[in-house]
């Protein structure tokens, strides 16, 4: 089943920062339409890279947009980072990916929310000669993007199933709230751990997968449903950052003891982290997204400069929990 795709006319105010090369700068406010996000910063050179990303407002996406403009500001070239309120909005997503390609930069960075939705806007950039690179999610049905930044999000899922059956003692029931069945990342979350559990931990069984589209409040209405539906349930894994609040939310409001369901989380975030710290939830995979802002700026900037970047730059993912959630090298991936 396909997510429907949404166009959402509500508008919203966003941050606009504009910084200088060498540092400080301005904030003003502006209106952002259809209730996404947009935001300029950087340095203060001629090239210009527009970012469009799958989100704007999940801490995620902050710290990719962060790692963007640090790289940006390191190379004194300016970058806009634009992207919609959520990740179902496919529409929203690909008017902001036209008004990039209007505005003529020198390269384009995209996060694809759909694979094959995006193929025409390939096809303008490609006749508009510009140089797309991408992050995160890639736009499949297009051969044209040069590469892309991520994390191996199989690889990822995959370490969140050794986890998960470590901790449920390789056997019992267990549930999947993932955040999408159609960009990437959810679809390679998900397979990640499902095919980690078929083929190393039999014992382990998959009772249910059902996704709440990175909102907290349907994945824990999820979450409680799997829960109610499933008595013996022993763990549940939400392959995001709103799945897994989603996921604690839920298993505060049913005053479920800490272990009670082994929860098992994807990225960050202060709830997550306060989670993982207080027992409630056992540890999360974590991704660099500050590292992806920066390897997709450059990118950007070597594709501008007519070298060829590498096809597929892997920042990488790492298990944390209460044991090494402190531990400088975890800290330095974390966000809040």
């Amino acid at each position: 089943m396909r997510i429907p795709k949404t166009l959402v006319a509500a508008a919203s105010t966003v941050a606009v920062l504009t910084t200088a090369a060498c540092g400080g700068g301005t904030v003003s406010e502006t209106p952002a339409a259809g209730g996404g996000g947009a935001a300029t910063g950087g340095g203060s050179g001629g090239q210009y890279v527009a970012m469009v990303s799958k989100g704007f407002q999940h801490q995620f996406w902050q710290a990719v947009k962060k790692g963007a403009e640090d790289k940006a500001k390191e190379l004194n070239v300016r970058v806009t980072f634009d992207g919609p309120a959520s990740e179902t909005m496919v529409d929203q997503q690909l008017q902001m990916l036209q008004e990039a390609i209007d505005k003529k930069p020198n390269a384009i960075a995209y996060a694809a929310l759909d694979p094959q939705a995006c193929v025409p806007l390939m096809n303008a950039a490609k006749a508009a000669k510009l140089p797309v690179v991408q992050f995160d999610a890639g736009c499949d049905g297009s051969d044209y993007p040069l590469n892309i930044s991520k994390t191996d999000s199989k690889k990822a899922g995959a370490l969140a199933a050794q986890h998960m059956a470590t901790l449920m003692n390789d056997s019992g029931e267990v549930g999947v709230i993932g955040h999408s069945q159609i960009n990437s990342t959810g679809v390679e979350r998900r397979d990640g751990f499902l095919e980690e559990l078929k083929a190393k931990h039999p014992n382990v069984k998959v009772v249910d997968v059902q996704y709440g589209d990175g909102d907290h409040l349907k994945s824990a209405d999820i979450a409680k449903a799997m829960i109610a539906a499933h008595p013996g349930l022993k763990g549940l894994y939400g392959t995001n950052e709103g799945s897994a609040i989603g996921i604690v939310d839920a298993a505060q409001e049913l005053k479920l003891p800490a272990g009670k369901v082994v929860i098992v989380g994807f990225d960050s975030g202060k709830a997550q982290i306060d989670a993982i710290k207080s027992g409630l939830m056992a540890g999360a995979i974590t991704q660099d997204p500050i590292g992806i802002g920066k390897a997709t700026v450059q990118s950007a900037v070597d594709a501008i400069a007519g070298k060829t970047p590498a096809k597929v730059i892997d920042t990488g993912s790492y298990w944390y929990d209460k044991s090494n959630v402190d531990d400088p090298k975890i800290a330095a991936v974390l966000y809040q």
